[in-house]
């Protein structure tokens, strides 16, 4: 026995609440625009909002490994060593030596002065975005974002 072909012509009601409801479809598009903005408002620095963000991150000299600055950050392993050996070509990072096998690095006078230049765009884009959005709003909202953190460590 065959089943009928589905008529493509009538819209899948699953399909449509499944778009208008999805958490991750909601975030992975809004991280996007986010992005792009940042990015768009970042480009006469030269850095990427994700290159800028990484390192700020490692100006702290906070980070023992990569591994624990892609927990904290939460992004794939793989992806956040590929940014940094980007960095690394760059001459805005270098290794530093760890006891072990634990690789971490440290931001060079290059990469200071990158983060420098570069904190006025981010600046910018972050007051567009903030403003766009107001205190109150944003605080809220970064409020809630923590929690989708959350439950989705639950759920993994």
């Amino acid at each position: 026995m065959t089943t009928p072909a589905p008529d493509l012509h009538l819209p899948d009601l699953h399909l449509d609440d499944i778009a208008r409801s999805c958490v991750v479809l909601h975030v992975r598009m809004t991280a996007r625009a986010v992005t792009r903005a940042y990015d768009e408002a970042m480009r006469p620095s030269g850095l990427k909002i994700t290159q800028f963000v990484l390192l700020s991150a490692l100006s702290t000299g906070a980070w023992r490994s990569v591994t624990e600055l892609a927990e904290r950050f939460a992004l794939e392993r793989t992806s956040l060593t590929r940014n940094l050996q980007l960095l690394a070509a760059e001459k805005l990072i270098e290794p530093v030596d760890c006891k072990g096998r634990a690789l971490t690095y440290a931001v060079t006078e290059k990469g200071r002065a990158a983060i420098e230049a570069a904190i006025p765009y981010w600046r910018a884009a972050q007051d567009r975005i903030e403003g766009g959005l107001g205190q109150q709003r944003w605080s809220e909202t970064r409020d809630n974002l923590k929690a989708i953190r959350r439950a989705a460590r639950e759920v993994g």
